[in-house]
């Protein structure tokens, strides 16, 4: 099981997640933060916790665990 802690408003819609993602679990979520950017929405059931999407985050907005 994967554990997706994703502070949404530390995020500025860069969306490099999205595109880092092998699997596709991360998509637009269609809403905003309070900053005005665009945020996104995880598929924790497909996410393998591979660690694309942290290590291309300039915000460190995301933060993945492995859970037992």
């Amino acid at each position: 099981m994967v554990k997706i802690t994703y502070n949404a408003a530390r995020c500025k819609g860069c969306h490099y997640c999205v595109n880092a993602c092998p699997k596709k679990c991360i998509t637009l979520s269609g809403d905003t933060n309070n900053a005005g950017y665009e945020t996104v929405k995880f598929n924790e059931t497909e996410c393998v916790a591979c660690g694309s999407c942290y290590t291309v985050c300039p915000d460190y907005a995301i933060v993945i665990e492995k859970e037992d």
